[in-house]
Protein backbone atom coordinates (compact mmCIF):
# COMPACT_ATOMS: atom_id res chain seq x y z
CA UNK A 1 0.00 0.00 0.00
CA UNK A 2 2.78 2.69 0.19
CA UNK A 3 4.45 3.42 -2.83
CA UNK A 4 8.35 2.40 -3.53
CA UNK A 5 9.47 6.24 -3.04
CA UNK A 6 8.36 6.27 0.56
CA UNK A 7 8.92 2.91 1.74
CA UNK A 8 12.82 3.69 1.27
CA UNK A 9 11.96 7.19 2.86
CA UNK A 10 10.46 5.06 5.92
CA UNK A 11 13.38 2.51 5.99
CA UNK A 12 15.97 5.43 5.81
CA UNK A 13 14.62 7.12 8.16
CA UNK A 14 14.06 3.98 10.64
CA UNK A 15 18.01 3.43 9.64
CA UNK A 16 19.26 6.60 10.98
CA UNK A 17 16.65 6.36 13.63
CA UNK A 18 19.20 3.90 14.99
CA UNK A 19 22.43 5.42 14.09
CA UNK A 20 21.34 8.41 16.79
CA UNK A 21 19.69 6.82 19.12
CA UNK A 22 23.11 4.86 18.95
CA UNK A 23 25.07 8.13 18.89
CA UNK A 24 23.45 9.57 21.32
CA UNK A 25 24.06 6.91 24.52
CA UNK A 26 28.15 8.37 23.44
CA UNK A 27 27.49 12.00 22.88
CA UNK A 28 24.86 12.85 24.55
CA UNK A 29 24.76 10.55 27.77
CA UNK A 30 28.37 9.57 28.50
CA UNK A 31 29.69 13.29 26.91
CA UNK A 32 32.17 11.37 24.30
CA UNK A 33 32.43 13.32 21.43
CA UNK A 34 32.50 11.21 18.52
CA UNK A 35 32.21 12.04 14.53
CA UNK A 36 33.42 8.82 13.64
CA UNK A 37 30.17 6.79 13.53
CA UNK A 38 29.80 6.42 9.93
CA UNK A 39 32.97 4.13 10.83
CA UNK A 40 31.07 1.59 12.75
CA UNK A 41 27.98 1.47 10.36
CA UNK A 42 30.51 0.82 7.40
CA UNK A 43 32.10 -1.97 9.79
CA UNK A 44 28.82 -3.75 10.48
CA UNK A 45 27.81 -2.98 6.56
CA UNK A 46 30.21 -4.74 5.27
CA UNK A 47 30.68 -7.00 7.62
CA UNK A 48 26.87 -8.63 6.94
CA UNK A 49 27.25 -8.01 3.62
CA UNK A 50 30.50 -10.62 3.67
CA UNK A 51 28.69 -12.83 5.98
CA UNK A 52 26.09 -13.14 3.67
CA UNK A 53 28.04 -12.98 0.30
CA UNK A 54 30.32 -15.91 0.82
CA UNK A 55 28.95 -17.97 3.90
CA UNK A 56 25.05 -17.63 3.02
CA UNK A 57 24.23 -16.82 6.45
CA UNK A 58 20.85 -16.29 7.19
CA UNK A 59 19.76 -12.34 7.69
CA UNK A 60 19.44 -12.41 11.42
CA UNK A 61 22.65 -13.77 12.10
CA UNK A 62 24.72 -11.94 9.36
CA UNK A 63 22.94 -8.46 11.15
CA UNK A 64 24.81 -9.81 14.37
CA UNK A 65 27.77 -11.04 12.96
CA UNK A 66 28.03 -7.21 11.76
CA UNK A 67 26.98 -5.91 14.58
CA UNK A 68 29.63 -7.35 16.66
CA UNK A 69 32.22 -6.84 14.29
CA UNK A 70 31.86 -3.29 15.00
CA UNK A 71 31.12 -3.33 18.62
CA UNK A 72 34.47 -5.55 18.50
CA UNK A 73 36.00 -2.29 16.45
CA UNK A 74 34.18 -0.40 18.87
CA UNK A 75 36.05 -1.60 21.73
CA UNK A 76 39.58 -1.68 20.55
CA UNK A 77 38.91 1.73 19.19
CA UNK A 78 37.82 3.09 22.60
CA UNK A 79 40.20 1.34 24.87
CA UNK A 80 43.67 3.44 23.58
CA UNK A 81 41.63 6.92 22.44
CA UNK A 82 39.03 7.19 25.04
CA UNK A 83 41.75 8.59 27.86
CA UNK A 84 41.46 11.40 25.57
CA UNK A 85 38.78 14.51 26.16
CA UNK A 86 36.43 16.94 24.09
CA UNK A 87 38.29 18.00 20.99
CA UNK A 88 41.25 15.73 20.97
CA UNK A 89 38.74 12.62 21.42
CA UNK A 90 36.84 13.78 18.21
CA UNK A 91 40.40 14.08 16.15
CA UNK A 92 40.92 10.70 16.84
CA UNK A 93 37.60 9.60 15.82
CA UNK A 94 37.61 11.32 13.01
CA UNK A 95 41.27 9.52 12.38
CA UNK A 96 39.92 6.05 13.33
CA UNK A 97 36.69 6.78 10.40
CA UNK A 98 39.28 7.59 7.66
CA UNK A 99 41.61 4.98 8.48
CA UNK A 100 38.47 2.80 8.36
CA UNK A 101 37.50 4.13 5.00
CA UNK A 102 41.00 3.72 3.38
CA UNK A 103 41.62 0.41 4.37
CA UNK A 104 38.02 -0.48 2.54
CA UNK A 105 38.94 0.91 -0.53
CA UNK A 106 41.94 -0.88 -0.76
CA UNK A 107 40.99 -4.07 0.40
CA UNK A 108 40.11 -6.72 -2.30
CA UNK A 109 38.09 -8.56 0.03
CA UNK A 110 35.31 -5.73 -0.02
CA UNK A 111 35.57 -4.66 -3.77
CA UNK A 112 37.90 -2.07 -3.90
CA UNK A 113 36.73 1.22 -5.34
CA UNK A 114 34.78 -0.44 -7.37
CA UNK A 115 32.49 -1.57 -4.54
CA UNK A 116 30.62 -4.14 -3.04
CA UNK A 117 27.69 -5.33 -5.37
CA UNK A 118 24.81 -7.90 -5.17
CA UNK A 119 24.24 -7.98 -1.82
CA UNK A 120 20.80 -10.10 -1.42
CA UNK A 121 17.74 -7.30 -0.77
CA UNK A 122 16.50 -8.36 2.79
CA UNK A 123 15.67 -5.50 4.79
CA UNK A 124 12.02 -4.85 4.85
CA UNK A 125 10.10 -1.83 6.66
CA UNK A 126 9.01 -4.50 9.00
CA UNK A 127 12.58 -5.69 10.10
CA UNK A 128 13.54 -2.01 9.90
CA UNK A 129 11.22 -1.51 12.84
CA UNK A 130 11.62 -4.41 14.43
CA UNK A 131 15.40 -3.16 14.96
CA UNK A 132 14.26 0.51 15.67
CA UNK A 133 11.95 -0.86 18.40
CA UNK A 134 14.56 -3.64 19.69
CA UNK A 135 17.64 -1.06 20.01
CA UNK A 136 15.29 1.84 21.76
CA UNK A 137 14.00 -0.85 24.41
CA UNK A 138 18.19 -1.72 25.01
CA UNK A 139 19.09 1.18 24.91
CA UNK A 140 16.44 2.96 27.29
CA UNK A 141 17.04 -0.04 29.79
CA UNK A 142 20.45 0.77 29.87
CA UNK A 143 20.54 4.42 30.50
CA UNK A 144 17.98 3.77 33.22
CA UNK A 145 20.19 1.07 34.76
CA UNK A 146 22.99 1.69 37.34
CA UNK A 147 25.19 1.75 34.10
CA UNK A 148 23.95 4.48 32.62
CA UNK A 149 23.86 6.28 35.86
CA UNK A 150 27.67 5.53 35.51
CA UNK A 151 27.61 7.16 31.93
CA UNK A 152 25.68 10.02 33.07
CA UNK A 153 27.58 10.70 36.36
CA UNK A 154 30.87 10.91 33.75
CA UNK A 155 29.60 13.43 31.40
CA UNK A 156 28.40 15.63 34.53
CA UNK A 157 31.71 15.52 35.88
CA UNK A 158 34.49 12.39 35.00
CA UNK A 159 36.87 13.78 38.15
CA UNK A 160 34.13 13.78 40.65
CA UNK A 161 32.82 10.45 39.18
CA UNK A 162 35.94 9.12 39.46
CA UNK A 163 36.87 9.70 42.66
CA UNK A 164 33.13 8.45 43.62
CA UNK A 165 34.53 4.71 42.68
CA UNK A 166 33.04 4.80 38.66
CA UNK A 167 36.09 3.49 36.65
CA UNK A 168 35.24 6.06 33.66
CA UNK A 169 37.55 4.19 30.98
CA UNK A 170 35.79 0.83 31.65
CA UNK A 171 32.03 2.42 31.16
CA UNK A 172 33.72 4.48 28.39
CA UNK A 173 34.97 1.89 26.87
CA UNK A 174 31.54 0.08 27.21
CA UNK A 175 29.91 2.21 25.80
CA UNK A 176 31.56 2.72 23.05
CA UNK A 177 31.31 -0.68 22.20
CA UNK A 178 27.53 -0.50 22.65
CA UNK A 179 26.91 2.22 20.47
CA UNK A 180 29.01 0.62 17.37
CA UNK A 181 27.02 -2.51 18.10
CA UNK A 182 23.70 -0.70 17.39
CA UNK A 183 25.56 1.28 14.84
CA UNK A 184 26.27 -2.19 12.54
CA UNK A 185 22.93 -2.96 13.05
CA UNK A 186 22.19 -0.18 11.58
CA UNK A 187 25.00 -0.86 8.99
CA UNK A 188 23.66 -4.40 8.33
CA UNK A 189 20.19 -3.12 7.57
CA UNK A 190 21.24 -0.74 5.19
CA UNK A 191 23.45 -3.07 3.13
CA UNK A 192 20.89 -5.36 2.52
CA UNK A 193 18.36 -2.69 1.53
CA UNK A 194 20.68 -0.62 -0.36
CA UNK A 195 22.81 -3.56 -2.24
CA UNK A 196 26.01 -1.68 -2.89
CA UNK A 197 28.39 -0.56 -0.68
CA UNK A 198 31.18 1.60 -1.10
CA UNK A 199 33.57 3.58 1.17
CA UNK A 200 32.98 6.73 0.03
CA UNK A 201 29.60 5.99 1.24
CA UNK A 202 30.85 5.97 4.93
CA UNK A 203 32.60 9.04 5.17
CA UNK A 204 33.36 12.34 7.25
CA UNK A 205 29.97 13.96 6.04
CA UNK A 206 27.91 11.15 6.96
CA UNK A 207 28.99 11.07 10.74
CA UNK A 208 28.21 15.21 10.88
CA UNK A 209 24.61 14.10 9.34
CA UNK A 210 24.20 11.42 12.12
CA UNK A 211 25.62 14.13 14.66
CA UNK A 212 23.55 16.79 13.61
CA UNK A 213 21.24 14.65 14.16
CA UNK A 214 21.68 14.27 17.76
CA UNK A 215 21.95 18.00 18.29
CA UNK A 216 18.92 19.11 16.29
CA UNK A 217 16.68 16.46 18.37
CA UNK A 218 18.53 17.15 22.00
CA UNK A 219 21.72 15.99 23.27
CA UNK A 220 20.86 13.00 26.04
CA UNK A 221 16.88 12.84 24.99
CA UNK A 222 15.79 9.41 23.13
CA UNK A 223 12.79 10.76 21.81
CA UNK A 224 14.75 13.59 20.37
CA UNK A 225 17.38 11.28 18.49
CA UNK A 226 14.24 9.88 16.41
CA UNK A 227 12.97 13.70 15.76
CA UNK A 228 15.98 14.66 14.53
CA UNK A 229 16.35 11.62 12.46
CA UNK A 230 13.11 11.92 10.80
CA UNK A 231 13.53 15.60 10.14
CA UNK A 232 16.94 15.38 8.55
CA UNK A 233 15.99 12.22 6.21
CA UNK A 234 12.85 14.01 4.89
CA UNK A 235 13.81 17.88 5.04
CA UNK A 236 16.44 17.32 1.92
CA UNK A 237 13.66 15.21 -0.10
CA UNK A 238 11.02 18.06 0.42
CA UNK A 239 13.41 20.60 -0.93
CA UNK A 240 14.03 18.78 -4.03
CA UNK A 241 11.97 20.77 -5.89
CA UNK A 242 14.54 24.11 -5.18
CA UNK A 243 17.44 21.83 -6.64
CA UNK A 244 19.70 24.48 -6.46
CA UNK A 245 19.17 26.07 -2.98
CA UNK A 246 18.42 22.74 -1.12
CA UNK A 247 21.77 22.74 0.72
CA UNK A 248 21.81 26.62 1.32
CA UNK A 249 18.29 26.48 2.95
CA UNK A 250 19.36 23.13 4.49
CA UNK A 251 22.44 24.78 6.42
CA UNK A 252 20.35 28.12 7.36
CA UNK A 253 17.66 25.72 9.03
CA UNK A 254 20.23 24.23 10.98
CA UNK A 255 21.87 27.77 12.17
CA UNK A 256 18.87 28.93 13.18
CA UNK A 257 17.95 25.92 14.95
CA UNK A 258 20.92 26.45 17.20
CA UNK A 259 20.50 30.00 17.17
CA UNK A 260 16.69 29.90 18.65
CA UNK A 261 17.42 26.74 20.56
CA UNK A 262 20.28 25.64 21.26
CA UNK A 263 19.44 22.37 23.60
CA UNK A 264 18.12 20.62 20.31
CA UNK A 265 13.72 20.27 20.03
CA UNK A 266 13.52 18.32 22.65
CA UNK A 267 16.26 19.02 24.69
CA UNK A 268 16.79 20.68 28.12
CA UNK A 269 19.08 23.28 29.01
CA UNK A 270 21.44 23.16 31.79
CA UNK A 271 19.64 25.76 34.11
CA UNK A 272 16.22 24.27 33.82
CA UNK A 273 15.53 21.11 36.04
CA UNK A 274 11.92 20.62 34.27
CA UNK A 275 11.16 17.40 32.42
CA UNK A 276 11.54 17.74 28.24
CA UNK A 277 7.79 19.06 26.75
CA UNK A 278 7.86 15.07 25.32
CA UNK A 279 8.04 13.46 29.03
CA UNK A 280 5.75 15.90 30.63
CA UNK A 281 2.89 14.97 28.17
CA UNK A 282 3.72 11.56 29.05
CA UNK A 283 3.69 11.92 32.42
CA UNK A 284 0.46 13.87 32.06
CA UNK A 285 -1.47 11.31 29.78
CA UNK A 286 -0.08 8.88 32.50
CA UNK A 287 -1.68 10.54 35.17
CA UNK A 288 -5.32 11.35 33.27
CA UNK A 289 -5.69 7.57 32.26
Amino acid sequence: MIGPYYLQLLILVGINTIMAISLNLIIGYTGQLSIGHAAFMSLGAYGSALVTLHFDFPFLLSLLCGALFAAFFGVIIGLPTLRLKGDYLAIATLGFGEIVRIIFLNLELTGGPVGLRAIPKKTTLLWVIIAVLFSAFILYRIIRSRVGRAFIAIREDETAADSMGINSTYYKTLCFGVGAFFAGLGGGLFAHYMRYLHPNSFGFMRSIEHLCMVVLGGLGNMWGAFVGATILTVTPELLRTVADLRLLIYGAVLVLMMRVRPQGLLGQSRNDDSPPAIERLYRQLRARF
